[in-house]
């Protein structure tokens, strides 16, 4: 198993502090509480990102046959 943290490189949007948001260096995250809430679209970018960064570091991890 590996885990890819997404650091810094999610952009400007890891900085916002005008929205409740959550997800940190670690990776992409959501406050949800009861389940009412739904992740914004900025949280959505977020993951996306995380996602494609975390695809990036594992194709480099693929084994040629």
């Amino acid at each position: 198993m590996i885990f890819v943290p997404v650091g810094y490189t999610g952009g400007a949007g890891m900085f916002e502090l005008e929205k409740v948001r959550g997800g940190s260096p670690y990776g992409a995250g959501t406050l949800a509480g009861d389940g009412s809430r739904q992740p914004s679209e900025l949280k959505l970018q977020l993951a996306f990102h995380q996602g494609q960064y975390f695809a990036g570091i594992a194709k480099k991890f693929k084994v040629s046959v």
